[in-house]
């Protein structure tokens, strides 16, 4: 599993500096929490590490292993193992679920999965996260309940089994049952993959489920603090005050323009150009 290395990562968004100067490190088999006040850029960096084109790098650099991530297309940062679950997934009208997860295994498989054996393979991974049967003919997140869409994500996540998977805000609107069905199902694929994870959530109650190797606190665009659990229990409990306070931070709150965008349907679409 390839390691992820970020230095110096600065970048804008339509004309203001969001990220100022960004350095982590993630390798196979590490959950690294990043928390920090809302709109000073956790989300950005899980967008611009994905490849969204609202985000533009203006300095620093991004490698996957020993592979440039920011002279990458998106389907190719995606078939490089590179994967980012949203917290509001777009629906995608006429769009069977079916079809949408059938192309985005198949773009990254070198012949494309037998019919029955993706059958077997969705049917098995729907029951695994709790969801009906229904939803693979339904079309993509239309209609789709919050929790569903969040168990749509994970079912994506299973399929295409990254090496280094981003959650963002994943857990945000799940009831109790729902938000255990997702840890577990995350839990499970992390052990099976040994796979690095990046985990944006504001809520303990998650990293309780998904218990975080490393954690930082991203504040005015860099990251000021980084520990293990603790920090992120210490965060739950005592909010941001006391660190802002003894770094004498003052924080600034961007408005982030931030857009639904999915892994595999980027992967499909590069596809489906191609053919």
């Amino acid at each position: 599993m390839p390691t992820l290395k970020i230095e110096n990562l600065h970048v804008s968004v339509e004309n203001k500096e969001i990220l100022k100067g960004v350095d982590l490190v993630v390798n196979p088999g590490e959950i690294h929490a990043l928390m920090g006040p809302n709109g000073n850029g956790k989300s950005t960096l899980l967008m611009t590490i994905m490849g969204h084109p609202k985000y533009t790098v203006t300095e620093g650099s991004i490698y996957f292993g020993d592979q440039n991530v920011l002279e990458m297309s998106v389907d190719q940062r995606s078939k490089a193992g590179l994967f980012i679950a949203m917290q509001n997934p777009q629906e995608v009208p006429g769009v069977t679920n079916s079809d949408f997860l059938k192309a985005a295994v198949n773009a990254h498989r070198d012949e494309p999965i037998k019919l029955f054996q993706f059958i077997r393979l969705l049917d098995k991974t729907i029951e695994e996260v709790g969801m009906k049967s229904d939803m693979a003919h339904r079309f993509l997140n239309e209609g789709f309940s919050g929790g569903e869409k969040k168990r749509n994500e994970i079912i994506q996540m299973k399929l295409l089994k990254p090496s280094l998977a981003m959650l963002d805000e994943l857990d945000s609107g799940l009831d109790v049952d729902a938000l255990k069905i997702v840890a577990d199902n995350v839990n499970e694929l992390y052990r099976e993959n040994n796979m690095g994870m990046i985990i944006v959530s504001h809520y303990e109650r998650f990293y309780e489920l998904i218990k975080p190797t490393h954690a930082h606190v991203l504040v005015n665009g860099k990251i000021v603090k980084s520990g293990d659990h603790e920090l992120a229990k210490k965060i739950d409990a005592e909010g941001y005050e006391w660190l802002i306070k003894e770094q004498n931070l003052v924080v600034e709150q961007e408005e982030v323009v931030k857009r639904a965008i999915s892994l595999g349907s980027c992967a499909a679409n590069q596809r489906g150009k191609a053919e």
